[in-house]
């Protein structure tokens, strides 16, 4: 049987990143990716599908500069992030964070980022195997092997260290996970509940629209139902704009009070429209009166996962600590960081596979759980707090917090709002009590704990 130092299971950014770093210590290290195919790659790789966009102060998180790209996987830079309610609006110039970089942020080519990465793991030594599913993990803590992993093809792989990274759909992580829980781990990271869907599309936008989103990534709230449900456009390169949406799993749209008072809802929605039917009303919505959507905004077939479409699931869970006492690390969005409203995104899955590799590669997972907090808690912490401060929020509430931010903004730059006390009126006040309030309920973020781990 094979024997390496480090296995790790996916090979998306986490994936990727954790091979690089366990082989740059000097471990052998092997990656296990079974590969989707994908319209915008040739052959096989993994999934490559979120809205890929990074602000400034995400650059230092992720430890990767844009200048470090191959040429083919920034695609525009950006200035501002622009929020839109149903009445009133917001626009962030600036994070209020010290970064590296000059920009406010940058959209990407996740596909060609993810490309990338796996060949800066390759030129590190690690060995990155496409097209190979591994089908279980045994585990014995006092074995040589320590983890012995079980491919589709029969074949089988010892590791001393494992780290999962096989993305929200933890198809691997939770069944491994499941054997060191008193209960189901389901109850903690159930695909259905710890997960949102989310659905884009590569839209080539007329020039004046183009223009006017030029520099500007666009979230709209309070148009559809649903706990941090939004459509955004991200501009990317050649008046090309993904175009998407995410929104929880399973929705009952029953139980939804209000239903008129959201713009992208009609009286005779049964269900929930889909994703392609949320979008196209969105576009009608904002540019109707002016363009004939259909044939003014097309498809761009050749982009993306299918078609000029990709459907993908993100974790909208909080993260998990990982069973470090049996030599296994969680890293990306299988350990529950993959929304950029909740937790993460590729910034966070590219540092916690560093984090877990360089570990695993020096032969000594046990301070995995603490780096990674030290590396983004704080970035986790306010985005928890947001999340759920905006819980229960209705198309009215959004109107309230963008009025309210917009004063905020005109006296402090971005998050830098949130640290101290504003003569923007009683509604700011009231936001930034709730915000300390939610924070100090919220410093534990962690879903499982390591102390949950029975080995």
């Amino acid at each position: 049987m094979e024997h390496v130092d480090v296995a790790v299971v996916g090979g998306g950014p986490a994936g990727a990143s954790a091979a690089h770093a366990a082989a740059e210590a000097g471990a052998s290290a092997v990656v296990f990716e079974k590969g989707v195919p994908r319209a915008d790659r040739e052959g096989l790789g993994p999934d490559s599908t979120d809205a890929a966009g990074i602000l400034d102060y995400w650059v230092d998180i992720m430890g990767i500069h844009p200048d470090e790209f191959p040429d083919g996987v920034l695609l525009s830079e950006l200035d501002r992030a622009s929020f839109v309610g149903p009445t009133e609006s917001c626009v962030l110039h600036s994070t209020g964070i010290d970064s590296s970089y000059d920009a406010f942020g940058y959209t990407f080519n996740r596909a060609k980022f993810d490309d990338w990465l796996r060949e800066r793991a390759e030129d590190a030594g690690a060995d990155y195997r496409v097209g190979v599913s591994v089908r279980g993990v045994e585990t014995a803590l006092d074995g040589d092997p320590r983890h012995t992993l079980r491919l589709a093809d029969g074949e089988a792989v010892g590791a001393d260290f494992l780290i999962l990274a096989d993305g929200p759909q933890r198809t691997v992580t939770n069944r491994v996970l499941d054997r060191y829980l008193p209960v189901p781990v389901t109850d903690y990271l159930g695909t259905t509940t710890a997960n949102h869907i989310a659905y884009q599309e590569h839209r080539r936008l007329p020039p004046a629209v183009a223009e006017d989103l030029r520099g500007a990534i666009t979230f709209w709230w309070g148009y559809i139902p649903g706990h941090t449900a939004y459509p955004w456009i991200f501009p990317n390169d050649d008046d090309v704009a993904r175009i998407g949406l995410t929104m929880p799993i399973g929705l009952d749209l029953d139980a939804v009070a209000d239903r008129e008072s959201y713009a992208l809802l009609r009286p005779e929605d049964e269900t929930v429209p889909s994703g392609s039917e949320y979008l196209r009303r969105l576009l009608e919505h904002e540019y109707g009166d002016e363009y004939d959507v259909p044939d003014d905004f097309p498809l761009v077939e050749d982009r993306g996962k299918s078609g000029g479409t990709e459907t993908y699931p993100i974790s909208s869970t909080r993260p998990v600590d990982s069973p470090v006492g049996a030599g296994i690390a969680v890293a990306g969005g299988a350990m529950g960081t993959t929304s950029a409203f909740h937790e993460g995104g590729d910034h966070v899955a590219v540092r916690t596979g560093t984090i877990a590799g360089k570990l695993a590669g020096s032969g000594d997972l046990s301070d995995y759980n603490a780096a990674w907090k030290t590396a983004i808690g704080d970035e986790i912490l306010r985005n928890v707090t947001m999340a759920d401060m905006a819980r229960d929020y209705r198309p009215e509430d959004w109107d309230r917090i963008f009025r309210t931010a917009r004063k905020m903004l005109a006296e402090e730059s971005g998050y830098r709002m949130f640290e101290r006390k504003f003569a923007a009126g009683w509604d700011a006040v009231k936001l930034l009590v709730s915000y300390r309030w939610h924070k100090r309920q919220r410093r534990d973020f962690v879903n499982i704990h390591e102390s949950d781990y029975v080995y």
